[in-house]
């Protein structure tokens, strides 16, 4: 007897109803809470905006979005996680421009930006400020690429291998054709403690938590790394304006999910953050911070993922850059 007939019927019933509770599945969703991974320690810019993200999806979405926190060096163990979560919307990753930077300067990040994740959307961005302990006998760029040139090898504090800080200092002082000495820390704080203090002389750091220290005297500010000036500090010029056309170099906040996440899942969390985004009131609390909440669509975060990928690669291979 011939039982194949059979077989293919059972197969095709079986994959009808897989299909069909699938579908179910993308139609009820969210049908539980979702959990939000945020791979650095709370408090910074990344928790903040994930945390302002998740009260908004609650809101939206109806059903309860829970932040959890899992810092570690790079940012590399909750990335992971998410990368190895069920792809079903139930897990998310917020993260910064450090998911692009990690794979090149850690040899355990254990992921690819481009293929074990879905994006989702842009959440913010933030730029940076080029800053100096006021002591350095310099007021603007020229002067400082004049004095750097005169100092080979003067030291500049970042907040790790890799940390869009570093990333920022590798362009400019390429860009620039000077010679500067990496001084990593473990994070922004200690090294904004040395750079106070003449520790160091020198560091780039995001405008929302470089601001006040330089409304306060205690550091100078010598541009600021996006194409236009903050209203927050419109005195100080853009490296687009200070000989550098066309430089840009903002940290990029995203949300992700799992790859292999069905898009219908990813059109509906994309939709509920670009309406969390947009909210007038929302946008000029985090604007008087020196954070710019945007939003964007899967496909042009996943157009962004790659080229930024394939820049930090050739920066890496340009500057040196090497995995520790």
């Amino acid at each position: 007897m011939n039982l194949r007939p059979y077989y293919f019927l059972i197969g095709l019933i079986g994959s009808s109803l897989s299909y069909t509770t699938q579908a179910e599945n993308v139609a009820d969703f969210p049908s539980r809470p979702i959990k939000i991974i945020v791979p650095v320690a709370a408090g910074g810019n990344v928790d903040i905006v994930a945390r302002t993200v998740g009260n908004e999806l609650t809101k939206i979405l109806g059903q309860n979005v829970v932040i959890e926190n899992r810092p570690s060096s790079a940012s590399i163990v909750g990335t992971q996680l998410v990368a190895k979560a069920s792809p079903d919307g139930y897990t998310l990753l917020a993260h910064s421009s450090t998911f692009f930077a990690a794979p090149l300067i850690s040899n355990n990040a254990g992921y690819d930006p481009v293929k074990d994740f879905s994006p989702i959307s842009l959440t913010c961005k933030v730029p940076m400020f080029v800053m100096i302990n006021p002591a350095l006998p310099v007021k603007n760029i020229d002067e400082f690429i004049r004095y750097a040139k005169s100092n080979p090898g003067m030291p500049i504090a970042s907040s790790g291998n890799g940390s869009t800080g570093h990333i920022a200092a590798e362009v400019f002082s390429s860009r620039a054709n000077i010679k500067l000495t990496n001084v990593f820390y473990k994070g922004n704080a200690q090294a904004i403690v040395d750079l106070m203090s003449g520790q160091v002389p020198i560091m780039f750091d995001q405008v929302s938590t470089g601001v006040q220290n330089i409304k306060a005297g205690k550091l100078r500010a010598l541009a600021i790394t996006s194409l236009e000036r903050s209203p927050l500090t419109p005195d100080i010029p853009t490296l687009a304006e200070s000989g550098f056309p066309g430089y840009e170099d903002v940290t990029l906040n995203l949300l992700l999910a799992p790859a292999g996440t069905p898009y219908p899942i990813i059109q509906k969390l994309n939709q509920a953050v670009v309406k969390a985004m947009n909210q007038t009131e929302l946008k000029n609390r985090f604007s008087e911070r020196g954070i710019d909440l945007v939003s964007s669509s899967p496909e042009d975060l996943g157009k962004l993922i790659k080229s930024e990928v394939t820049r930090l690669q050739k920066l890496a291979k340009d500057s040196g850059i090497k995995a520790d």
